[in-house]
């Protein structure tokens, strides 16, 4: 990347009382994001009534949004804490775009089982098996990876030789390249043009899949309504992306959207919540708690 090859950030706040409450709360939001991906992952992967496409796609969201938090908040946690702000931006760059672009990717993907389930729910079984799962997830993840490779080479081609204080808290691809020595003009044509058609096409995927599912759900009981609703409506709630560059959105898609998957899939799915409790009565039957075994010892 030119001479420059380290990027010092100017985080959140200059204010050490703010970054210390900056610091707890984000540590704790981060926990709470590990703690809740980790169990509904857990929870699909060991319940066998939940091996189906829907929760094929939601265990894979838990695991990007673990990743797409993970490339951010702990390198954040570090700044608010330590005062260490530099970094070399080529890794983050690329993980930050691939689990970003991965996730918009899935999203539609799960947005298209969904209108063959509740649209066409006789050639579901067909039309969805896990094969065709399997391979939909193996090319988002591809159209990922290249995605980032390109958005990561048009960055650092550039020559960086003046500032290297970035106004973030990560390294996004807007607040770097303006931080080139070079003209930048044709490099973001082509930077928001690969994002842009990524972006729309998903987008109009996802406002065509739902327009069609909320006609079809007229035809429904209120029952079927109330079910498919709250499945699409979680989709809704975890939007993509690294896009933004204000601080405020910043935080909200890196720090609070990994987070709200797990809360509302737990919360509104009784298939999930059901699963947890009987994952949670089979752990206590298998590992007794300590204090149990020893009154059962003592009574004998």
């Amino acid at each position: 990347m030119g001479e420059v090859t380290q990027f010092v950030f100017l985080g959140l706040t200059d204010n050490w009382v703010l970054e210390i409450l900056f610091f707890m709360a984000f540590s704790a939001m981060y926990v709470l994001t590990l703690r809740g991906n980790i169990l509904i992952m857990v929870t699909i992967v060991f319940t066998p009534c939940l091996s189906t496409p829907m929760y094929f796609f939601l265990s894979n969201l838990s695991f990007i949004d673990i990743c797409h938090s993970s490339v951010t908040v702990p390198k954040m946690l570090e700044g608010l804490l330590f005062d260490r702000k530099t970094i070399s931006c080529i890794a983050q760059l690329f993980f930050l775009h691939l689990f970003a672009c991965a996730e918009i990717l899935l999203l539609t993907i799960m947005a298209y089982d969904r209108y063959v389930a509740i649209c066409a729910p006789l050639h579901y079984p067909n039309v969805m098996n896990m094969r065709v799962c399997v391979q939909l997830v193996f090319v988002l993840w591809l159209a990922g990876t290249v995605h980032s490779l390109v958005q990561t080479f048009l960055t650092i081609r550039l020559s960086y030789c003046g500032p290297n204080v970035i106004d973030s808290y990560f390294c996004n691809v807007p607040p770097v390249i303006k931080l080139a020595c070079t003209d930048t003009c044709l490099t973001g044509i082509l930077i928001v043009s690969n994002r842009g058609t990524i972006s729309l096409s998903c987008f109009l995927a996802l406002v065509a899949s739902y327009t069609i599912i909320l006609f079809s759900l007229r035809k429904q009981s209120a029952e079927g309504r109330r079910k498919a609703l709250s499945t699409c409506l979680a989709h809704f709630m975890v939007p993509d992306t690294s896009f933004s560059t204000d601080k405020l959105v910043s935080v909200f898609y890196t720090v609070v959207t990994p987070l709200l998957n797990p809360f509302i899939d737990t919360l509104r799915n009784e298939e999930i919540k059901s699963a947890m409790k009987h994952l949670r009565q089979r752990r206590k039957s298998l590992y007794p708690h300590p204090r149990t075994q020893a009154s059962d010892f003592l009574s004998l």
